[in-house]
């Protein structure tokens, strides 16, 4: 019945504008992956669109006729993510490299989530600097402090998650169902890094953290965490746009230097 009722919905047409010809297979197969996530969950009020057809110029699936959040949609939200976090995955990381935005994301399967995180997170965003002298510092701060960095994400990781991997505010919608998870940059990882990127462009309201929380709690050191998180976040958006993202990224570094 939900497949007919997504099929009755428009269309919405997705351009390829990246400049990536593998860009829009990316995304679909995130958006296949999400679909899969809240179909073996058993998830209510929480939406992926359909993929109806895809290539290297368009992407094809379910159009979303949105409306303005509620708390009702925000805790549908909150409880959704915590069992699509909550379900069992085999490895870090990801067999495929995508995309962060206008970025490559670059991957590789893991057992160590540390050690995924420091090298294909913060360690590739850190090689794309075009300033010398700012890619130095942040290199020398990652190979002084990358093995305590390691060992403390990898105390502090549960378990891997499927991860949207790009969950701002944007990137979710809103109808009288519930929300909709949009643009996804999956990855398997740590679920409070999904977390900490809600929380970086004003966040999701407190009905969404409330309801989380209750279906999976926050680590004590989650306060410390978003802050490394987000830096990979504030890496790619230093990168693509520079200016005012340089201090976030400085205060990310400074955190990681007094580990």
């Amino acid at each position: 019945m939900e497949a007919e009722g997504l099929k009755s919905r428009p269309v919405h047409t997705k351009k390829n504008e990246t400049g990536f010809a593998d860009a829009l297979f990316r995304e679909a197969e995130g958006l296949a992956l999400l679909r899969e996530a809240v179909a073996v969950s058993g998830v209510e009020g929480v939406r992926v669109p359909e993929v109806y057809s895809v290539s290297e110029e368009r992407l094809e699936m379910t159009g979303i006729v949105s409306q303005r959040q509620s708390d009702r949609l925000l805790r549908q939200l909150g409880h959704g993510l915590a069992r699509i976090h909550g379900l069992p995955q085999g490895r870090y990381g990801f067999h495929l490299d995508n995309y962060i935005g206008l970025n490559p994301q670059k991957n590789t399967e893991s057992d160590h989530w540390g050690r995924f995180f420091l090298e294909f997170r913060l360690g590739y965003q850190v090689s794309l600097i075009g300033d010398e002298k700012i890619r130095y510092r942040f290199t020398d701060i990652l190979e002084q402090k990358g093995t305590l960095l390691t060992e403390w994400l990898d105390e502090r990781c549960r378990a891997p998650s499927l991860l949207h991997g790009d969950l701002w505010s944007g990137n979710v919608m809103f109808d009288n169902a519930g929300a909709w998870l949009i643009d996804p940059a999956v990855y398997y990882g740590d679920s409070e890094a999904d977390m900490a990127m809600t929380e970086m462009f004003g966040g999701f309201g407190p009905a969404f953290y409330q309801a989380y929380g209750e279906r999976r709690p926050f680590s004590p050191d989650y306060a410390s965490k978003r802050e490394i998180y987000n830096l990979y976040h504030f890496l790619n958006h230093y990168n693509l746009f520079g200016g005012w993202y340089l201090g976030p990224c400085e205060k990310g570094f400074g955190l990681i230097s007094r580990l």
